[in-house]
């Protein structure tokens, strides 16, 4: 284990985790890996932490202890949205994030939230084998960022007012969406719009700015929404949210790195995909069972009520996307092709 004063003077919230292949040789190159999530052990905790975790591992074993990680979870590196242009210079190595937050940078990249255009894992997994897949992958490449582990992850929606499971639920509700193009079709159906990361999404329902938020199963669960919400909606039977959530790297940092190691990398960060597409699906099942522990109202979308939900979203969000720029079109039209 590597131990600087900085690490230990930052105290154990903010101290990285850092993991390299056990007994190796000494690592001689040490990447660092940063994401919004709570931290937890390879075994227990937010399964993006624990994806990130055994990445490291199984990278440093396939090299020999020639690259070794440390990992910086809730965001104790630096601010959540800073990571995706700190990865375009360089300045991060690797990072877990959620794709739309970079919208503002690259708009492209809010296809990977776009409002009941993905409504299925098998949908969205098919995306990295897909004509979408390959013009994002490159769309990604040209702005300096790879990606490494496809994630794909359905959202509930939970609130502390009023339950939300159909559009004119949302009626006067103070709510978060997660991306631009989500935010344009709850405005449209009645609702506030509060744009906050999902880290954030606790401290703002407790203090009242925000009435309800949607975000991932995992997320709804890490950050502990059932201690304050009053509803809860489930995407276990299918929901109007699904985000491309990946596994990011540099593309400075990864081409800057011999074939060998490049190859572990992309490899292992294959390899992950269906532990990451399982543990996904077992969280949407384990909202409904926790937030039921914790008297919170649990409900689920269901075809009817996503059918409505898709009606505005392709008035709105769609709409508004294709007409952004011609890259955008193209991707919106890519993705729809995609059963």
């Amino acid at each position: 284990m590597i131990i600087s004063r900085r690490h230990v003077l930052g105290g154990v919230m903010a101290a990285p985790a850092i993991l390299s292949a056990s007994g190796a040789r000494a690592a001689t190159r040490t990447l660092k890996i940063s994401h919004q999530f709570p931290g937890g052990t390879l075994t227990e905790g937010d399964f993006r932490d624990r994806l990130v975790r055994q990445f490291a591992q199984n990278v440093g074993r396939a090299t020999n202890g020639e690259l070794a990680f440390e990992i910086y979870p809730g965001s104790s590196l630096m601010k959540t949205v800073a990571q995706f242009s700190s990865l375009r210079r360089g300045a991060l190595d690797m990072s877990l994030y959620p794709l739309a937050y970079a919208g503002g940078e690259v708009p492209e990249v809010n296809i990977g939230l776009m409002p009941c255009l993905v409504s299925t894992y098998a949908q969205g997994m098919a995306w990295k084998t897909s004509k979408i897949g390959e013009e994002l992958t490159a769309t990604l490449d040209k702005r300096g960022v790879k990606i490494i582990t496809w994630i794909w992850q359905a959202g509930g929606l939970a609130s502390r007012a009023a339950g939300i499971v159909n559009p004119e639920d949302t009626k006067g509700l103070k709510i978060r969406g997660g991306s631009r193009e989500m935010d344009l079709m709850l405005k449209a159906a009645g609702g506030i719009i509060s744009s906050v990361p999902s880290d954030e999404i606790y401290a703002a329902m407790q203090t009242g700015t925000l009435d309800a938020a949607v975000t991932s199963s995992t997320s709804l669960i890490s950050f502990r929404l059932q201690e304050i919400a009053k509803n809860v909606t489930t995407g276990r039977q299918g929901s109007f949210w699904f985000m491309l959530e990946p596994l990011l790297m540099s593309k400075a940092i990864f081409d800057s790195l011999p074939g060998d190691q490049q190859k572990a990398i992309v490899q292992v960060g294959a390899g992950l995909e269906d532990f990451a597409l399982k543990a996904a699906q077992a969280d949407d099942e384990s909202l409904a069972v926790i937030y039921g522990k914790a008297n919170v109202k649990v409900a689920d979308f269901g075809a009817p009520a996503i059918a409505k939900w898709k009606v505005i979203a392709q008035a709105t969000a769609w709409e508004d996307f294709a007409k952004r720029n011609a890259a955008c079109a193209e991707l919106l039209k890519l993705a729809e092709a995609v059963a």
